[in-house]
């Protein structure tokens, strides 16, 4: 067995790397998608979140306006209370399903997907969380610019509007540790300014290091 965390910030390209992984035959967890299923209605997590954002945070539908909640998190600089209440529940998640994973195939890969292994101050030590960490590394420019692309859907933006989804992306990298203080920890690292192509090319090239040590 072996317990891989894959990091990167924000427009890194981690999700794909990852899909590129799973690929190759790599069990993949995203702390995102994780996540994303803890704060739906009906949950715990959902529950601490209205109960300490408040109603403003929870739309006419009654899940989560996340537009909302991202607003006050990075705008009011609140991610820290955000955090701790995400964060323990889906290091959790996180564990439980990973022993799952290896009671069925104790040789298996397991890569989680994450962009905040280094940040976040709740659960487990990331020494004691993975055995192996990937990072997946982009220019700053490239990542903003992905950032927008994704957050605009393929829509046209006005000046102002691409200003704006920069600005927010900023906002989101200060709250993440550089790449550079990252790396020293990290085993291995991955380039990602480039092609799909060229992401895949590192990803198959790493791939047999990875599976060597999990037999080790």
């Amino acid at each position: 067995m072996l317990r891989v965390g894959l990091t990167g910030g924000l427009g890194s390209g981690k999700s794909t790397a990852a899909a590129l992984f799973a690929a190759h035959g790599a069990h993949v967890l995203s702390a995102d998608e994780i996540g994303r299923d803890l704060m739906e209605p009906g949950q715990a997590v959902f529950a601490a979140i209205a109960g300490h954002f408040g109603a403003g945070v929870v739309g006419s539908d009654g899940r989560l306006d996340r537009k909302a909640l991202a607003r006050i998190a990075f705008e009011d600089r609140r991610v820290g209370e955000l955090n701790a209440i995400v964060h323990p529940a889906v290091i959790a998640r996180e564990a439980e399903l990973a022993d799952g994973i290896f009671s069925r195939d104790p040789k298996a890969v397991l890569i989680v997907e994450s962009a905040l292994i280094f940040e976040t101050q709740h659960g487990d030590g990331w020494r004691e969380r993975f055995d192996k960490l990937i990072l997946v590394r982009a220019s700053e420019a490239t990542r903003i610019a992905r950032f927008v692309a994704r957050a605009s859907g393929g829509t046209t933006l006005t000046e102002t509007a691409r200003e704006a989804l920069e600005a927010e992306a900023r906002r989101r990298l200060a709250n993440q540790i550089d790449d550079d203080r990252k790396a020293p920890f990290c085993d291995y690292a991955i380039a990602n300014d480039g092609t799909l192509e060229e992401l895949a090319a590192q990803v198959d090239a790493l791939w047999p290091e990875v599976v060597r040590t999990a037999k080790t």
